[in-house]
């Protein structure tokens, strides 16, 4: 399956443990991440060589030849509210999730969109649990 996975960049790298967790575990698992190297200590450094319109075009071409958007929502970025909104728009399966306690946008929290499943998680494999439930769910 081909999953975009969204993740904080600028906002904060706090849950970067999760983000590798969550992505070598699907990619084991024989799914296509062609965003898994958000989930890396250098993205920073790869996404600094690209424009704003290179990264935008980029993005939302991935977001459209995806089957689903999986975002670890822990800490708030402008860039993941948007590609969630891009992909809810589309009528994409989306998974927000995030460590249980965290605060999330009540524009996640309270989306009534029957695409949006977000779900609350104790830990790394707990967050695996929940996206692979997920991805049994919804195709």
């Amino acid at each position: 399956m081909n999953i975009y996975f969204a993740c904080s960049i600028t906002g904060g790298r706090e849950f970067e443990p999760v983000f590798q967790t969550l992505v070598r575990a699907l990619l084991e698992d024989g799914h296509e991440i062609p965003t898994a190297y958000l989930a890396e200590p250098s993205v920073n450094e790869l996404e600094h060589v690209a424009s704003p319109e290179e990264v935008y075009s980029r993005d939302v071409a991935w977001i459209r030849s995806a089957q689903v958007l999986v975002a670890e929502v822990s800490t708030p970025s402008h860039g993941v509210g948007y590609e969630i909104g891009y992909a809810l728009n589309l009528g994409k399966p989306v998974l927000a999730c995030h460590l249980r306690g965290r605060n999330v946008s009540k524009m996640i929290s309270g989306n009534p969109d029957r695409n949006l499943v977000v779900r609350q998680y104790d830990g790394p494999d707990h967050a695996v649990k929940i996206v692979r439930s997920f991805l049994r769910e919804k195709i």
